[in-house]
């Protein structure tokens, strides 16, 4: 095997550079001329802008019905009738629960036996006494026994109408804590029955933000199995902080929709800021593999661009890098063209 000089060597590298450029230069005519020999191609171009959106900060909160009620009875007894179950619907009135009402009935005859006889008692005392044959202290002992006796038998009354627990409200059953046969006490929660048709949500919101949440103000909320962001009125604020977690209670009132309920996680998007991106329509962004790529429209031909996006914001989405404001990106035909391809704006 021959070896090479040094002149040779030294010339070597500068041949090699010099076929590369040749090489190159060959393959980006090569490229052009394909390109080129492609048909024109009929697309919808928009401009690249740059718009500002609020920055929020998420806040997790949990929706509530606005109406809502745990009841329980006044008396204690055993319950003989529970007429309800989960999910039942019930109007204002209607009878949810029932006790034993045959002590408390005992008691309202007795009273009422009680409150006959000191009318009956006082009625003759009342004639006596006109005819001057009682004192004035036996009329007055009469009386105060009758009005005694008229209290007593009101108690009862009242006593004997707490027997029933009915719903303070139309409502639906979300929740039984006792069943038939179960003792029923003052404290001992029976029921529990919310308004489906209006709820908000509850949120904490932290020290550090609750300035920027205001009264009656529209904050946006995100619902999980809700698709798409609600909006809704701000229509309470805790006062005062709570001094173990720091936080503000606030409420916002949302409209009823399909899938939304009580008890379902939320978020609560609070405003903090502005901020300014770049954004173009959804369509203008074309996905090929792990590669996100739009077409800018350049002396009628369509130039490739490897894109970083963002966040995506209705039916736009933010171009971290890869475009620049008053670009013509194509935002319609953009997934069947090709680098450099001719194209013709409608």
């Amino acid at each position: 095997m021959k070896r090479l000089s040094a002149r040779t060597l030294v010339l070597l590298p500068a041949f090699l550079a010099a076929l590369a450029l040749t090489s190159c230069g060959h393959k980006r005519e090569s490229s052009k001329e394909n390109s080129s020999s492609l048909p024109s191609a009929q697309v919808r171009v928009q401009k690249v802008e740059s718009k500002s959106r609020p920055v929020t900060e998420e806040v997790v909160g949990t929706m509530r019905a606005k109406l809502h009620a745990t009841l329980e009875a006044k008396l204690s007894g055993r319950i003989d009738k529970l007429p309800v179950v989960l999910g039942q619907r019930v109007k204002a009135g209607e009878l949810v629960a029932r006790l034993d009402a045959a002590e408390f009935n005992a008691r309202l005859e007795q009273a009422q036996a009680s409150l006959e006889q000191a009318e009956r008692d006082w009625k003759r005392v009342s004639v006596l006494f006109e005819q001057q044959a009682v004192t004035r202290a036996e009329y007055d002992a009469a009386q105060s026994r009758q009005l005694v006796a008229k209290g007593a038998a009101a108690e009862a009354k009242a006593m004997m109408s707490y027997v029933e627990v009915v719903a303070p409200f139309d409502g639906v059953v979300t929740k039984k804590w006792a069943d038939l046969g179960d003792l029923a006490a003052p404290g001992k929660p029976l029921i529990s029955i919310e308004d489906p048709s209006a709820l908000q949500l509850e949120a904490d919101v932290p020290q550090a933000i609750a300035s920027r949440v205001q009264r009656d103000a529209r904050l946006a909320a995100r619902v999980d199995g809700v698709a798409g962001e609600l909006t809704g009125t701000v229509s309470e604020i805790a006062p005062s902080a709570d001094p173990v977690s720091r936080t503000f209670r606030v409420k916002v009132d949302l409209a009823t929709q399909p899938g939304l309920s009580s008890g379902q996680f939320a978020r609560l998007l609070v405003p903090v800021g502005e901020n300014s991106s770049l954004r173009v329509p959804v369509s203008a962004i074309v996905e090929r593999g792990q590669l996100e790529i739009a077409f800018v429209v350049e002396n009628q031909h369509a130039q490739l661009h490897l894109v970083k996006t963002g966040k995506r914001i209705g039916d736009e989405i933010e171009i971290l890098s890869g475009l620049h404001a008053s670009d013509a990106v194509v935002i319609e035909g953009a997934a069947l063209l090709t680098d450099g391809q001719p194209v013709e704006a409608k």
